[in-house]
């Protein structure tokens, strides 16, 4: 899964929180960091292809939104790592309480 590849960087987790707050140019995302306008598209790019955002072009500006679709991609599969974990818990409480 490359999303999570992806998020290993904390400059792209940081990115991400951000556009959970809603969409934002990129622009402004570059002025949140102390790292280059590049270096920061970079990352945008990144997470574009992991399918974690997606970008639209409003005139000469970029914007950047939350991609639904791969973040609840995402989220599945950690529910459903989730769920195997919790039957295993749930499996060993019930040998250490007999």
């Amino acid at each position: 899964m490359e999303a999570l590849a992806v998020l290993a960087d904390p400059t792209r987790r940081h990115i991400l929180e951000t556009l959970a707050c809603g969409p934002r140019s990129s622009g402004e995302i570059a002025g949140l960091f102390t790292i280059s306008a590049p270096a920061v598209s970079q990352h945008l790019k990144r997470l574009e292809k992991a399918g974690l955002v997606h970008v639209r072009a409003e005139a000469q500006r970029r914007i950047y939104e939350l991609d639904r679709r791969g973040v609840d991609q995402l989220a599945q599969w950690v529910n459903e790592l989730r769920q195997f974990w919790s039957g295993k818990i749930d499996a060993l409480d019930s040998v250490l309480r007999s």
